[in-house]
């Protein structure tokens, strides 16, 4: 029986068996203290021993980090911290942990420290949470898309297409690097190669899904992705999650109502599904901010952070009309932006977070931003200059989705593609669907570990996935 069960199901004088690994063991003249967690809860469930009911050769392999197995009866805890303990019977010893070794001996651990041992962390109160959070927004992403008529399209991670035309991908090869085939110009015969053409990664399934919901009408995507950009941040990573819904005959607005619904949902399934593990990041994060000057102090609390996006409506607005208040506001007239704000540019995550948290107090949609830093299968404005973007805002983090309504136009979509520099016959059947049943379409990406800093508080994305991999780093 997991500890989870326990704790909320198991009557006080039953007979019980928990398995999970030693916390902590504390030992007294006349009792055993011994704190056990098994991953299923962010509680330990405490044993308690008399002298002699664990023979002294047991005892001294029940260190913190071994596993163990302990059977007894669930009585009424007699000390304050638990509402129940087990009184031992008999305990099973099924792996040690060396205490001159274990490196998660019970005091605090820096989380750059952690990083180092990312085989071991999980097993720490904040990782362990984390990874629980991460695992019920996983699900409610997948509930609410079916409870919403969705269908889950596995869209292929090796791919002869760069959806962002970007350029920053992993080549996939089976070519000798030593002595590739070469063509008379000197350059790589790729002909040559497994799949016949250059192939790379995956950065986005978004253009695949678009075929998708040419079919299926409403499908979504939830899949790693891949970005080979040499940059060392808290907030990116060589491979991600994404989740990116496309729609057949949604338009903008249709875009930015399914963007709202379902940001609220999936952080309002984690405060309901995930109370105690939310509730020890929030007392975590609250310490940590004790050693932070006033002025850089967040203005909310976790749990009030999240209730801040459920509760309140998205502002929309568009891009130009965020540069007129970003240009009037008090802070950048006092030079206090650390990036230059003027039409054209693609906002910083300072721009974004003034928006949301200091000028609406409420969750942001910009939408209509310059064509030019934008993707080229974004569908043009009348004007020309814009395109039907929207990106959502959010407090601390700032953007956290990007979408857009596609090009539905087979000649707008064409001249742009050659505007970025996408040669047509790397996309020719992507284009082609512009050709054939041609409608308005929208959909929007959001990265899932973005998602999971944000509803955990985690300030670097290297502690929201489990085995990161960014530049220099792919252990584990």
């Amino acid at each position: 029986m997991q500890i989870k069960q326990i704790l909320a199901e198991a009557a006080v004088g039953s007979e019980i068996t928990v398995k999970g690994w030693v916390r902590t063991k504390r030992v007294q003249p006349n009792v055993i203290f011994i704190n056990i967690n098994d991953g299923s809860v962010i509680h330990n469930i405490q044993a308690v021993a008399e002298p002699g009911i664990i023979n002294e050769d047991t005892l001294k392999l029940i260190t913190t980090g071994s596993c163990i197995a302990v059977t007894g009866t669930l009585i009424e805890s007699k000390g304050s911290g638990q509402r129940v303990e087990i009184e031992v019977k008999s305990v099973s010893v099924y792996g040690t942990a060396d205490p001159d070794k274990y490196p998660l001996q019970p005091k605090k651990h820096s989380l750059e420290f952690l990083r180092e041992i990312a085989h071991l962390r999980p097993r720490t109160n904040t990782f362990s949470a984390i990874l629980r959070i991460r695992h019920t927004l996983a699900y409610a992403i997948h509930k609410y898309f079916n409870d919403n008529g969705f269908f889950y399209l596995h869209t292929p991670i090796i791919t002869g297409s760069d959806a962002e035309g970007a350029g920053e991908m992993f080549r996939v090869s089976t070519l000798d690097p030593k002595n590739p085939p070469l063509n008379e110009d000197g350059t790589i015969n790729y002909k040559e190669d497994f799949f016949g053409k250059e192939t790379n990664l995956t950065v986005s399934g978004q253009l695949e899904g678009e075929l998708g919901a040419m079919a299926l009408s409403k499908i979504y995507t939830f899949g790693p992705t891949f970005r080979a950009e040499n940059s060392n941040t808290a907030r990116h990573l060589a491979e991600f999650w994404m989740i990116e819904p496309e729609v057949a005959f949604y338009e903008l607005e249709d875009n930015m109502a399914l963007a709202e619904d379902f940001t609220k949902y999936v952080i309002r399934y984690a405060l309901e599904n995930c109370a105690d593990d939310l509730a020890f990041l929030e007392n975590r994060l609250k310490d940590e901010e004790k050693s932070k000057k006033a002025d850089e102090r967040s203005e909310l609390d976790l749990i009030q952070k999240l209730k801040f996006v459920v509760d309140n409506e998205y502002v929309k607005l568009t891009y130009t009309e965020a540069i007129q208040i970003l240009l009037s506001s008090k802070r950048h007239k006092e030079g206090k932006f650390q990036y230059p704000v003027e039409w054209g540019i693609d906002l910083q995550s300072e721009h974004e977070r003034y928006l949301v948290e200091k000028h609406f107090k409420k969750p942001v949609i910009l939408t209509n931003y310059p064509k030019d830093i934008k993707a080229f299968y974004m569908k043009l404005d009348d004007d020309g200059k814009t395109v039907r973007a929207m990106d959502v805002l959010f407090p601390g983090i700032g953007e956290i989705i990007g979408g857009s309504q596609r090009e539905d136009s087979y000649e707008k979509l064409l001249q742009r593609s050659k505007d970025v520099g996408i040669h047509e016959e790397t996309i020719w059947w992507y284009l082609e669907t512009r050709q054939f049943g041609s409608a308005p379409h929208s959909g929007f990406g959001i990265g899932f570990e973005r998602l999971v800093m944000f509803v955990t508080g985690m300030g670097n994305i290297r502690d929201v996935i489990p085995f990161p991999r960014t530049p220099k780093s792919a252990e584990f």
